[in-house]
């Protein structure tokens, strides 16, 4: 039988919901905790524990931060309400953010001093996965960091990967996921809008080029965005300025060219100059379009 834990999920946004929620379906006692008073009464409302985070992290096994940045993920851990130094030694730590490779090495050194584990542990999968438990997790860790997380990340994940015995080799294949999933959502943008251009409708491009070799998983999911007109955000186009912007300064540190990235950070933020940062992140397809003279889906 899988040990159940008392586990805190520190953000509550898309991913980090679901992933309390899929902690509290797995059997564990969870709580919910976010700088959204509304986030948190709504997570106690379908089951999750009650209590503030300081009050029982004496007694917490593990506790997963699903917040925007490292700067957030640090604050979490050892800000003026830091989480770390009221842990119980042998708990763990699962940093799920997208961070610089040196940010987690030097976490995790710091949580170590606390005698706390650190797992190395970004996410992909998207809000919809998050909530079904069915996440990949790009970890490393020691192998006591990876015990002592098991049993939750056996409900929150289908494929965890071990990558490495030290932190900071999670988040470098985080990295290159990132660029990949960057470029892939801004060129899927600007193949929708060039085909508007030769009169290839939205939905017809869905249609036919999903089930061609130009087809990605990233426009299969947000294609139909665009072709609904819908943008609420499930991943916001303020998060690859930041995650781009990550890839770039990992591969300058490494003497590497990455001008594919960097044109697609270009068109995020043009996307987030325009006001457009709190919609998802398909609507990068609207830089596209207005600069043409084009009307998505549900625009006037």
């Amino acid at each position: 039988m899988t040990k159940k834990l008392d586990v805190a999920v520190i953000g509550l946004g898309s991913m980090g919901y679901g992933i309390a929620r899929s902690s509290l379906r797995g059997g564990h006692r969870t709580w919910g905790v976010d700088v959204n008073p509304d986030q948190t009464a709504r997570f106690a409302a379908e089951g999750g524990a009650s209590g503030d985070l300081r009050d029982v992290a004496a007694g917490l096994d593990a506790v997963a931060v699903v917040v925007l940045n490292a700067a957030q993920t640090e604050a979490v851990l050892f800000g003026d309400a830091g989480v770390v130094p009221l842990l119980k030694r042998g708990s763990v730590v699962l940093a799920c953010a997208t961070v610089p490779p040196d940010f987690a090495r030097a976490m995790a050194a710091r949580c170590a001093e606390h005698g706390v584990h650190y797992l190395d542990a970004p996410i992909s999968g998207g809000a919809v996965k998050a909530g079904l438990g069915q996440l990949s997790i790009m970890a490393s860790g020691t192998p006591e960091a990876f015990a002592a997380a098991r049993p939750l990340t056996d409900v929150i994940a289908t494929t965890v990967f071990e990558l490495g015995d030290a932190a900071g080799a999670g988040s470098a294949m985080k990295a290159v996921n990132q660029l990949l999933a960057g470029v892939h959502i801004a060129s899927m943008a600007e193949a929708l809008t060039f085909g508007m251009t030769q009169g290839v409708t939205p939905e017809k491009f869905l249609e036919v080029i999903s089930k061609c070799a130009g087809t990605s998983w990233m426009l299969e999911n947000r294609a139909p965005h665009v072709v609904a007109g819908d943008y609420t955000p499930l991943s916001s186009v303020n998060i690859w300025p930041k995650d781009l912007g990550i890839v770039l300064d990992i591969a300058s540190a490494a003497g590497f060219d990455a001008p594919i990235t960097a044109t697609a950070l270009a068109r995020f933020k043009a996307a987030a100059e325009m006001g457009l940062g709190a919609e998802d992140d398909a609507a990068v397809a609207k830089v596209y379009a207005r600069q043409a003279g084009l009307k998505l889906p549900g625009e006037d």
